[in-house]
């Protein structure tokens, strides 16, 4: 019965843009038991390539979604319809990060025409070299800005730190190792609601909320790292810690 409950996933190629090419994959993965909650859920697998088809490729994003468990032809359809959407968010996320990235850009060459710094010069050539249609757009951007304006291009205000181009999850092309990551991040976000639930409620202690946050921390800052001990080990570890909190502060949610 549960070969029946998948259907055929997405193979996608896309331009963003300002002419980056992606390729955006989704696959039904059918019912599963989730590692974390032990419950059975329909989960479908969403990953994004940048520089798709060149040397550098790389995976840029990657997120699981579970589904309710329904077995029948008629939620198969339904699920056919969800790959659809999700295949939509994805080149969303594409557009709103290469959006971010654009702004970042000139925010650093702005700094760089200003200062002189060494270490924006750093960080834009390293955005050129893997994103060089980004690089180009900004670069565009700011020529037009000065021939409208006359005038050599003055730093704007700051824009929130948030707006700017964040330090993402690094996924590994292995798919052993990626399957661990998307798992930690799953559990990361459960974690993180479930603590936000519990303090509404006036349940969470302060040792507690301490432990999860280190947790919580500790856990970005290995999803970012490009180390080549980016390995199984470290990431099991990660997560072993992550579900245990996750399991004690559903224990107390429960129960309040």
């Amino acid at each position: 019965m549960r070969h029946l409950c998948q259907v055929t996933g997405l193979n996608q190629n896309y331009t963003s843009r300002v002419g980056t090419p992606y390729h955006v994959q989704i696959e039904d993965r059918g019912p599963i038991v989730d590692a974390a909650s032990e419950l059975w859920v329909r989960r479908v697998n969403v990953i994004v390539y940048a520089n798709y088809g060149e040397p550098n490729a790389r995976i840029i994003y990657g997120r699981d979604h579970d589904f309710p468990d329904v077995r029948s032809q008629e939620h198969n359809r339904v699920m056919e319809q969800q790959i659809q959407e999700l295949a939509v968010g994805a080149r969303d996320v594409v557009e709103e990060r290469e959006d971010r990235q654009v702004r970042r850009v000139k925010a650093l060459l702005r700094e760089y025409h200003q200062t002189k710094s060494e270490e924006a010069k750093r960080e834009f050539e390293e955005i050129n070299a893997f994103y060089p249609f980004v690089f180009s757009r900004a670069f565009s951007d700011l020529r037009q800005e000065k021939g409208r304006s006359a005038v050599e291009p003055v730093p704007e205000a700051a824009e929130p730190e948030a707006a700017l181009e964040p330090v993402h999850t690094v996924y590994p092309l292995d798919a052993a190792l990626r399957e661990r990551v998307l798992e930690i991040e799953r559990v990361a976000f459960e974690l993180s609601e479930d603590v936000g639930q519990l303090k509404a409620k006036g349940r969470a202690d302060d040792i507690l909320l301490q432990t999860c946050n280190k947790l919580l921390g500790r856990a970005r800052d290995n999803l970012r790292s490009e180390s080549p001990d980016f390995a199984a080990r470290r990431l099991e570890m990660t997560r072993n810690s992550l579900v245990t909190a996750w399991r004690q502060v559903r224990a107390l949610l429960l129960r309040a």
